[in-house]
């Protein structure tokens, strides 16, 4: 079992920057992808971006990217979602996630813990 605890939502306005934050217990080691996903309230799962567990792999959904960056420590057992040049769109929870694979993927099912989620609201 691997338990997943998100931090750093907070309400921001548009163009402003946040740091969100998942810290991850129950393994011994860190051979697992981690991913971002959001949720608007009526619809699905989006993805946002992963990472291997290397943290050399990277995968960043069109909406965001060059704008979010993923990254990863894997000494504390962490993976960070920075966030800049934020808009309306950008609210949502968001949801951390682990993936046992080598790979980097982008599908919710291919995700098999999940955190409980943060609410990051962008507001003008």
């Amino acid at each position: 079992q691997v338990q997943l605890v998100e931090s750093g939502g907070r309400s921001v306005q548009v163009g402003g920057s946040l740091r969100l934050s998942c810290a991850a217990s129950g393994r011994a080691d860190s051979t697992y992808a981690m991913g971002w996903f959001r949720q608007v309230q009526g619809k699905g799962r989006e993805f946002v971006a992963a990472i291997d567990s290397t943290g050399r792999r990277t995968r960043d959904a069109d909406s965001v990217k060059d704008r979010f960056t993923i990254s990863r420590d894997n000494a504390k057992n962490t993976v960070y979602l920075r966030m800049t040049s934020l808009k309306p769109e950008d609210t949502a929870i968001y949801f951390c996630a682990v993936a046992l694979t080598p790979f980097v993927p982008i599908l919710d099912y291919e995700y098999d813990y999940w955190g409980q989620g943060t609410q990051v609201t962008v507001s003008s």
